[in-house]
């Protein structure tokens, strides 16, 4: 996918359609643990977008119906690179048909772009072992910007996140002809990306799917702290075991 926007001319934003909620959804982690910590990113490198971001073709098992989620677009010191997703933990979290049409439609329309970036960390390595583990590496990435490059996840936030709330009236619209040059938006913490997350964790409870099978494909190591965290989404837990019961002494 091609990210475009016009700064000042308006010209129209083209973003992905049924990738991001799955790109946020998370699993386990085995080998990830063994890996050296990634720089510090106070920016917050581990949110979704930039697992959003960091979707490849070879992530995209169409045949096994599955979505890898297995790297994420982070910036460190100013400049990107890619590194583990959320949490360190790689993870592979069901393809639905509808979502695997969305993205198939979308590659149709937006090809994927060959991406050469280094791994966890840009800067100079200074050791063998932190040349190897940093050594540049090319991915079909499905989302790109207009140089057939990686997203910044702030760009992204800004200029095609933002905007797509403030069209479909979650927030208020940019004020652009303010005589200061700030491009500030609304505070919309509850209306972020990560609400996606949030959306995918809550249909899943929804339909009855379970903790334990949610709380991999969110990379969470305990089922107990996703249950804690969505509970709040079960809103017929009740009803459907009184239902079990009914049935058992009908």
């Amino acid at each position: 996918m091609s990210v475009e926007h016009g700064r000042s001319s308006g010209r129209r934003t083209r973003q992905g359609r049924g990738v991001a909620a799955r790109a946020g959804a998370g699993s386990t982690g085995g080998t990830a643990r063994s890996l050296p910590a990634p720089p510090c990113d106070r920016r917050g490198p581990r949110a979704p977008a930039g697992g959003a971001l960091g979707l490849a073709l070879e992530d995209i098992g169409f045949a096994k119906e599955v979505v890898h989620v297995r790297r994420q677009v982070k910036m460190v010191r100013a400049k990107l690179c890619f590194a583990l997703p959320k949490g360190r933990k790689v993870r592979d979290v069901p393809l639905p048909s509808s979502v695997a049409k969305a993205i198939r439609q979308h590659i149709e329309e937006f090809a994927p772009v060959p991406v050469t970036l280094s791994w966890d960390d840009p800067t100079p390595p200074e050791t063998l072992v932190e040349a190897k583990h940093r050594r540049p590496r090319t991915y079909h990435l499905l989302v790109t910007g207009r140089e057939r490059k990686a997203v910044n996840r702030n760009y992204f936030n800004s200029y095609v996140w933002k905007p797509a709330l403030a069209a479909a009236g979650v927030i208020a619209a940019l004020d652009e002809d303010g005589t200061d040059g700030a491009r500030v938006w609304e505070p919309s913490r509850e209306h972020g990306f990560h609400a996606l997350r949030h959306f995918f964790a809550s249909e899943e409870l929804e339909a009855g799917e379970s903790i334990v099978s949610l709380a991999r494909w969110l990379g969470h190591s305990d089922p107990g702290f996703t249950l804690r965290k969505y509970s709040h989404f079960l809103p017929r837990a009740g009803v459907r075991g009184s239902a079990a019961i009914d049935a058992i002494f009908a």
